[in-house]
């Protein structure tokens, strides 16, 4: 984290869960952070939870607005610039495709051309998602050569966004003056997600009300990680291809095998480990709610990104729990957010170092 003191770092999609995650890290490090991105999208907030409005630029902007965008990039002249303003929730893509596809595939557009016209960007990294592959339902990891193609209207804009990526790599950036990099990451999990139609949310919303926790696909597996996992390779990735562009492309960022666990697997922890802390008898039921296509099987390979920069995850899906339940339970008490993420990364970058 030592390399991001006093960078020039530009985040799209900064107020969202994953966003203030990488905002309150990176300005631990010492980086000069600018967000740009539409209001938190949750009411409550993380970003607003934790005050980084108060202890960074951040910028209401819509990155479906290019002359914005590119004159925030303009003032700002950063030298990394990671992209993750999205329509991120695949049952919403359902409700409003053509907003997912102007978001997530014009706003690729948007943002690579005005980095294109930036001078000041050395390295670039798109985040798309696991989503982006065509399923087939196989009991094996997607690697990052296999073929592109989003089934839902989100993951099919996700893989759109990898291909504009992709183009404008080899269009616009051929001559390596600019690292252009994509990362496909599995389910993401933490304290302060508050978004609708994600398990842990949902998970948080029921024992704060009282209620049994309903899943709607007990059976479907997905490779969970904690949130502090993807934030952190990203940054990664962004430094090393800084120092060396060679290695840009595209990286899958996953859990290990043994944290590619069914929906309902996740859940039954989530309820030990809330239970034990709480003394309490929260559980949950499987009730189909119906609703469109989701895929049932998805697991990443990562072998990639563990060769090229020596990565592994730092925590297992287990200690992710532990720490979900340790932050809902602070911010359910009005205790303070901020000191509990401030800990928690503390503790992630620790453990990055074993």
């Amino acid at each position: 984290m030592k390399f991001y003191r006093n960078k020039k770092v530009l985040i799209t999609g900064h107020t969202g869960f994953k966003g203030s995650w990488m905002c309150r890290l990176l300005l631990q490090a010492g980086a000069d952070v600018t967000g740009y991105s539409l209001k938190p999208p949750t009411d409550p907030a993380l970003f607003e939870l934790c005050g980084l409005d108060k202890d960074m630029r951040s910028v209401e902007g819509d990155v479906r607005d290019l002359a914005h965008l590119q004159q925030i990039m303009d003032e700002v002249k950063p030298e990394i610039v990671i992209h993750m303003a999205a329509q991120p929730i695949v049952r919403e893509s359902y409700k409003d495709p053509v907003y997912t596809y102007e978001t997530n595939v014009m706003g690729t557009v948007n943002i690579l051309e005005a980095v294109r016209h930036c001078p000041s960007v050395v390295s670039f990294v798109n985040v798309t998602t696991d989503k982006v592959y065509l399923n087939r339902e196989w009991q094996w990891g997607y690697r990052e050569n296999e073929e592109l193609n989003g089934f839902d209207p989100y993951s099919n804009s996700k893989s759109c966004s990898e291909l504009v990526t992709s183009s404008y790599r080899n269009s616009f950036f051929a001559d390596g003056q600019v690292a252009i990099t994509t990362c496909r990451a599995g389910n993401v999990i933490g304290g302060g997600d508050f978004a609708t139609d994600r398990i842990i949310p949902d998970c948080i919303r029921a024992v704060q009300a009282g209620q049994d926790i309903i899943v709607r696909n007990p059976s479907s597996t997905r490779p969970y990680q904690f949130v502090l996992e993807p934030v952190y390779a990203y940054l990664m990735i962004a430094h090393r291809q800084y120092d060396d562009k060679s290695l840009a492309g595209c990286y899958n960022i996953g859990p290990d095998d043994k944290d590619c666990l069914t929906t309902g697997e996740l859940v039954t922890l989530f309820c030990d480990k809330w239970n034990e802390a709480n003394g309490t008898s929260v559980d949950w039921k499987n009730v189909s709610v119906g609703g469109p296509h989701e895929s049932s099987f998805l697991k990443l390979d990562c072998s990639k990104a563990k060769s090229v920069f020596g990565w592994k995850p730092a925590w297992g899906v287990e200690e992710a729990m532990e720490n979900i339940v340790e932050f809902s339970m602070i911010y359910l008490k009005g205790g303070s957010v901020k000191n509990c993420m401030d800990k928690q990364i503390a503790s992630f970058l620790e453990n990055c170092q074993k």
